[in-house]
């Protein structure tokens, strides 16, 4: 069984859940606690020497690391539905741009290890809260354009695909900063269709065993 190396409040933790769930896979979870410094010891280095969670252990012990190349590599290795990704190679590109936009220009900039830099350099609470919320409402002002002319629920149609996996997640960050969301009813609709769904509970932080 493959095993996946996750904190229950790690968003990107909980995009491969999301994704997981839709396949319909099976895993063991190994809880690696962020906030007392697991994900720093060195057993865990030796898995993802980024000491960043989520990793996905392979039934042959193959370790991937990173969320995206995580969630692609199940889609490449189980193709069967729910296709994740759409047929179509423009729609493709598309969603993962949707994902990125999260992925590599939204969460990064307001993940635990920037926000304790921000602390270090004297911002205040105050001030490292807005520093958080403005990112995730630029990213989503983008995220909201770039779905603007796909139908519903979901972002890309009537299935869930990576996109929804990913910005799921982002609301989670994003009510917990304070950011305002009024201006994103595209992105409140698909997520409101996702959470409806028992994948997306089940790989919601409330429902993970090492919740607390």
């Amino acid at each position: 069984m493959m095993k996946l190396h996750s904190f229950f409040r790690s968003g990107a933790s909980y995009r491969v859940r999301i994704a997981l769930a839709l396949k319909g896979l099976a895993y063991e979870t190994v809880a690696h606690n962020l906030r007392t410094g697991e994900h720093k010891q060195p057993e865990f280095l030796r898995l993802n020497p980024q000491g960043f969670v989520p990793a996905l252990e392979l039934d042959d012990g193959t370790v991937l690391t990173q969320s995206l190349a995580i969630c692609e590599y199940l889609e490449d290795a189980f193709p069967a539905a729910p296709a994740l990704l759409p047929a179509d190679p423009a729609l493709r590109a598309r969603v993962r741009a949707f994902c990125d936009v999260i992925a590599c220009d939204t969460h990064p900039v307001q993940n635990l290890k920037v926000l304790g830099r921000l602390r270090a350099a004297g911002l205040d609470e105050a001030g490292v809260n807005g520093w958080a919320a403005k990112t995730i409402e630029d990213g989503f002002a983008a995220c909201e354009t770039l779905i603007a002319d796909q139908p519903g629920p979901f972002c890309f149609g009537d299935a869930p695909t990576l996109a929804d996996a990913f910005l799921v997640p982002q609301f989670v960050n994003a009510r917990r900063f304070g950011a305002k969301l009024d201006a994103f009813p595209r992105l409140l609709a698909a997520e409101a269709a996702c959470l409806a769904l028992p994948a997306f509970k089940a790989a919601a932080p409330e429902s993970q065993p090492d919740a607390d």
